[in-house]
């Protein structure tokens, strides 16, 4: 494959089993081959136009909106950064979608997935020997468990592209079949519910390849517009029966929602949740109570040092966009979510479209913070994919 294309195919197929190593190396990961096929594509002749689309610009809003929130953030000169930072990395994967435009990634796609789901597969079977090999780690300790949680998130937010790979269907369902498997069986409720709503949304669209992405990015549209109102619900949820970790989100949440009410229109600025004033206490037994929460395994958990009502993030992508950039942060994500859905119908394959938004979609609003280097450039690499593929008429 000689194209310039082929820095993003050799990312596409090493993506999955570095993530299994270390999920935080996505960042260069996926940004320098981005860059290096823009580099690639100016020398054959490609040259870039001016930014357009509804998608891009309306990323782009969100970083400028971000950038002006930095006025009142409480860490101003971190806000302002991010919002730059966020902005060039849209700008550089728009590039290299144009510049790779054409390339014929889907392959790469599947035997980085194979060797991905294999690694992971291991690393889990083995106790995370592997992963503890790469650290050079004799002993494992418990907590390396958790590593494998962000490459299953990513290659949950992958695995709808099998729908699209150039193999027989045979080989593809095997595929979609066998990594929503290990995906579902790895440690991590939030990969595995990705997992259940990418496929599901992406076989659903092989019957409503038109409908079905709008209707994705119309749900998630509906859902920030009215997360700081879902939250009052929370006193109503059977919360003995969920493990304390899916309690301390609903506690996270709570709070979130209290400082939300205190700044709904301009919220308090790009990246406030990691220094949110109270953010480092503990729930109180006033809090539990209201929300219902008297398990005592559950109020032993939540009593522990180390548990606080915002651990820097509010763990939901929606209450984030409400917390730190305000109503107004919340409308230009509910229209990208519209805006996503559109392209995704209008794409070369509908239900990879499709699926990569409702996946990434559960893993926003349930685990990474929103701006989360490795997760940005994750999400941007399957845009770019996804946006530089010949139409197959597979997956339509």
């Amino acid at each position: 494959m000689s194209h310039p294309g082929l820095p993003l195919a050799i990312c596409l197929l090493a993506a999955p089993f570095v993530a299994v190593l270390q999920s935080k190396a996505m960042t260069p990961l996926a940004l320098i081959p981005m860059a290096i096929t823009l580099a690639l594509g100016w020398r054959a002749g490609w040259r870039p136009g001016v930014p357009k689309g509804a998608v891009l610009l309306l990323g782009l809003m969100i970083a400028g909106w971000g950038a002006i929130t930095a006025l009142w953030a409480p860490e101003p000169g971190r806000a302002a950064l991010l919002a730059v930072t966020l902005a060039a990395m849209m700008l550089l994967a728009h590039g290299a979608a144009g510049a790779a435009q054409g390339a014929r990634l889907m392959p790469w796609i599947g035997f980085g997935l194979v060797f991905g789901l294999a690694a992971a597969f291991a690393d889990w079977q083995s106790g995370n020997a592997l992963r503890a090999a790469v650290r050079g780690l004799k002993e494992v300790p418990a907590a390396l468990m958790f590593g494998l949680k962000p490459a299953a998130s990513l290659m949950a937010l992958l695995l709808p592209m099998a729908f699209a790979l150039p193999w027989p269907w045979v080989a593809r369902g095997a595929v979609l079949v066998l990594g929503a498997g290990v995906l579902i069986a790895l440690p991590g409720e939030t990969a595995r519910l990705a997992t259940i709503a990418g496929s599901g949304a992406a076989v659903l669209s092989l019957a409503a390849p038109r409908l079905v992405p709008r209707l994705v990015g119309a749900v998630l549209a509906l859902a920030i517009l009215t997360m700081p109102l879902l939250v009052g619900l929370i006193p109503q949820i059977p919360s003995a029966s969920l493990p304390p970790s899916a309690v301390h989100r609903l506690v996270i949440w709570d709070f979130a929602a209290q400082r939300i009410a205190e700044r709904p229109i301009t919220g308090w600025g790009l990246e406030a949740s990691r220094a949110m004033p109270g953010g480092r206490a503990r729930p109180d037994a006033a809090t539990l109570n209201r929300l219902n929460i008297a398990a005592p395994a559950q109020r032993d958990f939540l009593a522990m040092p180390h548990v606080e009502v915002m651990p820097l993030h509010p763990h939901n992508g929606a209450l984030q966009l409400w917390l730190e950039l305000g109503g107004i942060g919340a409308l230009i994500g509910a229209a990208l979510m519209l805006a996503l859905g559109v392209a995704a119908s209008r794409s070369a394959a509908p239900a990879v479209g499709a699926g990569m938004l409702a996946s990434a979609a559960v893993t926003g609003m349930l685990s990474f913070g929103l701006w989360q280097a490795w997760w940005v450039a994750s999400l941007l690499l399957g845009v770019v994919a996804q946006a530089a593929q010949k139409p197959s008429g597979v997956a339509k």
